[in-house]
């Protein structure tokens, strides 16, 4: 499966296509591209163990510290960070064999050079998980204020009602206030920099370990 090498220019959209997409706003036209390569591979066995890992850990260390007077908060940019090396390095030592080669299911662990698509989901999956749980409010309060304990597969019910129920409407109006390239979320534009980024100036640099090594040698 090809990948998107580092210098190679994405590849260009019609002029409608260019138009439809690209952003009115000055702001979002300078960080966001409109190109798209669809060779590149994103649905990848590294994508779905650092994205479910990434997700697991900051739900648990944000819910677990919520707790605390003055809680620590894990944003998902540290997980926007962590994956670069360990995605980088599960490139370089996964296994790049096709398994059930030629059939519909074919598939591999290594599908080539991390890219910046697979770095988009998985930070989409520990932002998904970065967020405390709200209905953990209400758990929390029956408990302490009332005296009274929820068992555990009623708190589970009220947590995953609440959760699908916020999803839910996010999809409802991913039309309006997502997908329209009017709609911006300055916000995000600070991680679609650090995207851009990684997969571009990092991708260039190389270290000499040996060289380094010799340089700290006392």
């Amino acid at each position: 499966m090809a990948t998107v090498s580092p210098r190679r220019t994405l590849p260009s959209t019609s002029p409608d296509e260019e138009e439809e997409e690209n952003s009115p706003i000055e702001q979002v036209a300078l960080t966001v591209p409109v190109g798209d390569d669809p060779d590149t591979p994103l649905l990848t066995f590294r994508m779905w163990v650092l994205g479910m890992a990434s997700r697991a850990v900051l739900s648990f260390l944000n819910q677990f510290f919520w707790y605390r007077k003055e809680p620590l908060t894990i944003t998902a940019i540290s997980a926007q960070i962590a994956v670069v090396p360990l995605g980088r390095l599960m490139a370089a030592a996964l296994p790049e064999r096709a398994f059930f080669r030629g059939r519909p299911y074919e598939f591999t662990l290594n599908p080539g050079p991390f890219n910046v698509k697979e770095h988009v989901l998985i930070t989409i999956f520990a932002n998904a998980g970065a967020g405390t749980v709200y209905a953990i409010h209400v758990v929390t309060a029956v408990r302490v204020f009332y005296g009274k304990n929820l068992t555990f597969f009623a708190s589970l019910l009220v947590v995953l009602t609440t959760q699908v129920l916020g999803f839910g409407w996010a999809g409802i109006f991913r039309r309006y206030l997502v997908e329209p390239a009017a709609m911006w979320w300055p916000s995000n534009l600070v991680q679609v920099s650090l995207f851009r980024y990684m997969a571009t100036a990092l991708a260039l640099l190389r270290v000499d370990w040996l060289m380094l090594g010799l340089n700290h040698k006392p």
